[in-house]
């Protein structure tokens, strides 16, 4: 479903489907560049999107397999605390921008006076203020260096990306009170935007201020049972030459502080109950190892399905960032405040479950695949998979193995891909009140990063006919990656799940009214 590049006069082009937040930055900064360089022209063109009848979120929002790669210029890779962060600053704001113009939604943080019904007739008013609140997150938060782009889209739209009205009768003032609201109400809720807490100068958005230290290093696992920091290429890029070779960083935990962010459904992390990770308690030696074996066992039956599932879930982005709008253009009866509520219902879920994943994951600090199975095998010879393009080998020194993915950079119990997996799966199912999926993406020959060119050898489409299958992939493909046991996915996903049905019930007092 390319499309055509809706900025007149514009080659084709296709564009990023990024679910919110830091995302959607990228997606409106997209058209944003295209804008920027059509402007040069004598006679620069405007963008064509109809405001009464379109729908902006369906707009911007473009599928294509190249999903995800916009966000790197925001976030790392492994930082997805931040980008879910982020995220839910976006969505919430687009679900208060548009509750004023519902017969009896009320926002999240911002309560605007109901608007006369007849300005609900049309799509305009309600494309307005959205369009405002993204601008006013994107400058003041989520990507302040992106702003003057999405200046550039606004003014091609028609619209004054400079006009600051907070007149709450007018769909611009609406827009920007939406967006200064959640930008002034998560401020100070325990994530450090601003990166100044226990701190005078040089502030350090997003950092650590817990205090958070690993018990092992990268050069010495102390306590098999807890997590090693590793070492990683610096990914750097120096003049197009050698680029980060011979250059390694240590591994530090990502924001440890996310467990301590204000959530909406509950009051504290401690209220959900989860096993302790004891089938890596080095003192059980039996489980300890079969935990191990276990792993080994998916990494030496890598296939090119496999990879491919791994690398698609890997990417957050695409393997849940799609997964919303896919069923969403299924139900043409469906317009914006539908919409603005699935993907606030969604962030919710996933945002909630991570602050009781990571109060779990600072609790319990468990051990990663890669040091566990060094600790068992030492210099043994395991069967696995032998690195890019090499296949499984059977002669491979077990100090030597490493994942297919990238480990990431925190403790590995409970898995926060499948417990979001999990939670938006069980979001969009209350939702809709149906299991039912119905996605298919094509991954093309060679699609892979970690093997590119290489895998998949052929196209290869993935069909996820219900969130149910959609959820056990997204599970599995953890073991396939290497960086997940199998006992610690299976019980992600049902912590997960839990979140779904609290942030479904959260957002449906807000579009019922039945709130304080």
């Amino acid at each position: 479903m390319s499309g055509t590049d809706p900025v007149s006069g514009l080659s084709s082009r296709r564009r990023t489907l990024l679910l919110g937040g830091a995302g959607a930055a990228a997606a409106l900064a997209t058209l944003g560049r295209s804008a920027a360089a059509a402007a040069q022209a004598a006679d620069p063109p405007g963008i064509s999107f109809d405001f009464d009848t379109g729908n902006i979120l369906d707009f911007v929002f473009r599928p294509d397999e190249s999903a995800g790669e916009g966000a790197s210029q925001y976030v790392a890779p492994t930082d997805g605390t931040i980008f879910i962060w982020l995220d839910q600053l976006t969505v919430n704001a687009w679900y208060d921008a548009v509750a004023p113009y519902h017969p009896t939604a009320v926002g999240v943080y911002t309560r605007v006076p109901r608007r006369p019904a007849g300005e609900s007739t049309t799509n305009r008013n309600m494309n307005i203020a959205l369009l405002h609140a993204s601008y006013r997150v994107t400058k003041l938060a989520v990507a302040p260096q992106e702003a003057p782009l999405l200046a550039q889209v606004l003014r091609l739209l028609g619209l004054d990306p400079d006009d600051e009205s907070v007149d709450p009768t007018s769909p611009v003032g609406i827009g920007n009170l939406a967006g200064e609201g959640v930008v002034a109400a998560r401020l100070r809720d325990g994530m450090n935007l601003l990166g100044d807490v226990g701190r005078r100068y040089h502030p350090r958005p997003f950092a650590d201020y817990t205090g958070y230290e690993p018990v092992n290093t990268a050069y010495e696992l102390v306590d098999p049972s807890r997590w090693q920091p590793v070492l990683t290429p610096h990914r750097r890029r120096i003049g197009g030459g050698l680029g980060d070779k011979g250059v390694f960083t240590v591994q530090h935990f990502t924001t440890p502080q996310m467990r301590l962010v204000k959530p909406f459904t509950f009051k504290h992390p401690d209220q959900f109950r989860l096993a302790p990770p004891d089938f890596i308690d080095h003192h059980r030696r039996g489980d300890y190892k079969r935990s191990v074996d276990e792993v080994l066992e998916a990494s030496a039956a890598l296939n090119d399905e496999r990879k491919v599932v791994a690398e698609f879930f890997d990417d957050k982005l695409l393997g849940m960032g799609h997964s919303p709008v896919a069923k969403l253009r299924r139900h043409d009866d469906l317009g914006v405040h539908d919409w603005a509520q699935l993907f606030l219902t969604r962030s919710t879920a996933i945002f909630d479950a991570l602050i009781a994943v990571w109060h779990k994951k600072f609790k319990y600090d468990a051990v990663r695949p890669a040091s566990a199975i060094r600790h068992v095998y030492g210099h043994r010879r395991v069967t696995a998979w032998g690195g890019p393009g090499k296949g499984t080998v059977t002669d491979m020194p077990a100090d030597e193995w490493a994942s297919y993915l990238n480990p990431e950079d925190h403790p590995e119990y409970p898995s926060d891909a499948a417990a979001m997996c999990s939670a938006a799966a069980q979001a969009a199912r209350r939702f809709f009140d149906s299991d039912d999926l119905g996605w298919r993406f094509t991954a093309r020959a060679g699609w892979t990063k970690v093997e590119p060119g290489i895998t998949p050898a052929s196209a290869m489409e993935l069909h996820f006919p219900m969130w149910t299958d959609h959820v056990s992939d997204c599970a599995t493909s953890r073991v396939w990656g290497g960086v997940h046991f199998r006992k610690t996915v299976e019980r992600s996903v049902e912590f997960g799940e839990q979140f779904g049905d609290r942030a479904h019930e959260f957002v449906r007092r807000h579009v019922n009214g039945d709130v304080d």
